[in-house]
């Protein structure tokens, strides 16, 4: 869905609140001390706005909604509201410099962590709170790897690997390319047929981007300004077959179902969710390419500065929750970021009825070779990743993306 083809859908989505228990922010039990010890548990009922960024309450909603049930001394009433990730940071600053915070708890990707690292936005709940979420000494390797872009900010809550895959139907495209090279001699005969959407606005397209060093070789695949010549020069060649770059990548999905786009750029949730939906056909097909590395992501939960202590406190008892092996397995959703648990031992037969009918009917078994025996690498840090969207669009493809 900076991260992952969840991030990058909820930016289509405006502020929004969402049903049920989505009422307005609310700062009940909130206007107590926001400094000195946070107790191990509030000394009254909170209600906690929560502040997604990220689709992250696709995967963990149920968690939140089921603690909220069961613990009504903890949390008495939680509130969600959906923003873009650029808007986080006006926003927490605005609500900090006239002193009441009502965001309690943002699920943001490592974009939004990171602008709120870089603009000092966020608690340090690391490592003074490690010891009340346990959870965490049970990450996944790449959920760990993901953990320490985090710093002390932010906690995993959500990973998968990503990608970059490319996605086909076979009706339509017999042979598929098995590396770089071969993708950029179908484009060549296939004029058009490639799409990827525009990388600052798209998991996939962010996946294919920071992969594409990899797979060609590049001097450093984690310096896009100055280790990047091949990636560069193979981006701007392959641009000449390409048509349009859509803004969203919705809409590379779509184009792939009605035959305007025979290849495009894809990862492991964007494979398997949208076949769920019926948006791509059941049949369509995915394939990685000859050196290919898994391009991590993760769904992270900050606190903002000023947040109350006993706001705190019933934060921390709630994501000690979401990283329980059962709430866990909530994470899998049907397909949304698969497979999407952030720590070990999490296995599908643990999931949610729906979630295991979607996946088992839906997901594909070459997954589980395809995560366990091919490297794995984070993604850019923040201030790189900023150029290289910034380059790609001045350099490849900005005056063509699809308004």
């Amino acid at each position: 869905m900076s991260s992952t083809r969840r991030q990058f859908l909820v930016m289509t989505a405006g502020a929004a609140l969402t049903a049920a228990a989505c009422s307005a922010p609310d700062s009940g039990g909130g206007t107590g001390s926001t400094s000195g010890p946070v107790p191990d548990k509030p000394s009254a009922p909170q209600t906690v706005n929560v502040l997604d960024v990220a689709g992250n309450l696709q995967l963990t909603q149920g968690m939140i909604d089921e603690f909220v049930s069961g613990h009504p001394d903890v949390i008495s009433k939680v509130t969600y509201t959906k923003a873009t990730a650029p808007e986080l940071v006006g926003k927490v600053k605005a609500q900090q410099a006239a002193n009441r915070v009502d965001i309690d708890l943002v699920l943001t990707g490592v974009d939004g962590l990171a602008a709120g690292i870089g603009q000092g936005l966020w608690i340090d709940l690391l490592p003074a709170y490690a010891n009340r979420v346990p959870g965490m000494g049970n990450y996944l390797p790449g959920a760990q790897a993901m953990q320490k872009l985090a710093g002390n900010s932010g906690i995993t809550v959500t990973y998968y690997p990503s990608g970059p895959l490319i996605e086909y139907l076979p009706k339509s495209v017999a042979a598929p390319p098995a590396s770089a090279e071969a993708l950029l001699e179908w484009a060549k005969q296939n004029s058009g047929g490639f799409q990827y959407a525009r990388p600052s606005n798209s998991g996939p397209g962010r996946t294919f981007l920071m992969g594409l060093p990899y797979l060609l070789g590049d001097s450093d695949p984690r310096d896009p300004a100055n280790g990047w010549a091949k990636t560069w020069a193979y981006l701007k060649e392959l641009d000449q077959h390409v048509a349009l770059y859509p803004s969203t990548t919705s809409e590379t999905m779509k184009n792939l179902a009605n035959g305007s786009a025979k290849i495009i750029a894809s990862t492991t949730g964007w494979d398997i969710n949208p076949r769920v939906l019926g948006t791509v056909p059941k049949e369509a097909k995915i394939g990685t390419l000859r050196g290919f590395r898994w391009i991590t992501d993760a769904h992270y939960a900050v606190v903002p500065k000023g947040v109350s202590t006993d706001k705190q406190a019933a934060v921390l008892l709630l994501i000690a929750s979401m990283l329980t092996p059962q709430q866990q397995a909530k994470a899998y959703d049907k397909g949304y970021f698969y497979p999407g648990p952030a720590i070990k031992d999490v296995t599908l037969a643990m999931a949610p009825e729906d979630s295991r009918k979607a996946i088992e009917e839906f997901g594909r078994p070459e997954y589980e070779a395809l995560i366990a025996q091919n490297p794995l690498e984070v993604p850019l840090d923040a201030t790189s990743l900023v150029a290289a969207f910034d380059r790609w669009d001045r350099e490849v493809g900005g005056n063509k993306v699809k308004k």
